[in-house]
């Protein structure tokens, strides 16, 4: 019983850290737009991306990675005194993602969770994770698409596992993070047969911090002035 309450505990504990959304709270820092007002409104490290401050997407997305990584190695590391075995880890890391997608800190407003399922897949086995980057990656290159690159990872992750590793107690969660990760790409799926997705590095309009926008409203008023100076002159 009381191994069950520590296993609960870790599973209530990885949703909590993933339920941290990094894309807000680094915005918010840097004195960026809430990625969830602009762009496709996901708070993600693509989006982020969109504002064009690269320094902000990169930390989004080792942060968002991070929050599926450090909770699986967690209990990998010091749960087995406490009965929380491979199975629990990578629960811990679906429950992670959950947050992510679903954060009690957010209002459940979260976002698709590509970065954070990265991070889950490279805790539970380093292999698998790479290989599903390694997918993403070649489909990113040649596409220029964040959603299909991810959408493409998400179908071929669980396949990696079941081919290649066998099939584990871990092959849930990574079954359950796939699924889930390509209903959240819904809309993106219908945009990319459409014609209409944003191809990576698509600057968003409304993206624009605040001090952004303060150089443009004063570049606006600079223009305005422009006219009537040279009117003056050529009196």
């Amino acid at each position: 019983m009381q191994d069950v309450l520590f296993s609960v505990g870790a599973i209530i504990a990885g949703y909590l850290f993933g339920s941290l959304s990094f894309a807000v709270i680094i915005s918010r820092m840097m004195g960026l737009s809430d990625p969830r007002s602009y762009g496709s409104g996901n708070p993600g490290a693509t989006n982020v991306l969109r504002s064009g401050n690269k320094a902000a997407a990169i930390l989004t997305l080792l942060f968002d990675a991070l929050k599926g990584y450090v909770p699986v190695v967690l209990v990998q590391h010091y749960g087995a005194p406490y009965g929380m075995e491979e199975g629990v880890a990578a629960l811990v890391g679906l429950a992670a993602f959950i947050g992510h997608l679903w954060p009690v800190f957010f209002r459940f407003q979260g976002g698709k969770g590509v970065a954070t399922a990265a991070g889950v897949l490279l805790a539970i086995n380093p292999w698998l994770g790479l290989a599903t980057l390694l997918t993403w990656i070649i489909i990113a290159y040649f596409f220029r698409y964040s959603s299909l690159a991810s959408i493409s990872a998400a179908v071929f992750a669980p396949f990696y596992e079941m081919l290649i590793w066998g099939v584990g107690p871990e092959l849930i969660a990574i079954v359950l993070m796939s699924l889930l990760l390509i209903w959240r790409h819904e809309a993106n799926i219908r945009k990319l047969m459409a014609g209409t997705e944003s191809k990576l590095g698509q600057k968003a309009a409304g993206a624009q911090g605040a001090g952004g926008a303060a150089k443009a409203g004063k570049t606006g008023k600079a223009k305005a002035h422009a006219p009537s100076h040279s009117k003056h002159h050529s009196k």
